[in-house]
């Protein structure tokens, strides 16, 4: 594999694995229903806010999502809203019982 080749691979994995923790992927699912702050999501998911800081943190290294500072307040968008249909494409496989 070529370097290229390889960093194309580290990029996939690294958001991947922002994905992989279910605070995080609650969070992008709130995300698709629009904006949030961070106030917000820290309700919605039942954490201290360092802890969903935290998680927006890494979202936002891996691409995921992306923020906007307005006053005091930071509020959260997904970067790239097609990363839907990838969570579209892993419901399938759980309904089809393929993921046991």
């Amino acid at each position: 594999m070529d370097d290229r080749a390889q960093s194309i691979i580290d990029a996939k994995a690294k958001v991947l694995k922002a994905l992989g923790h279910p605070t995080r992927l609650f969070i992008v699912e709130e995300l698709a229903r629009g904006e949030r702050c961070v106030c917000e999501l820290v309700k919605l998911v039942g954490a201290d806010f360092s802890t969903v800081s935290k998680h927006l943190t890494l979202l936002k290294n891996a691409g995921v999502v992306q923020d906007d500072k307005r006053g005091q307040m930071v509020y959260y968008t997904l970067k790239v809203p097609c990363i839907l249909r990838f969570m579209d494409c892993i419901e399938a496989v759980i309904v089809s019982g393929s993921c046991k």
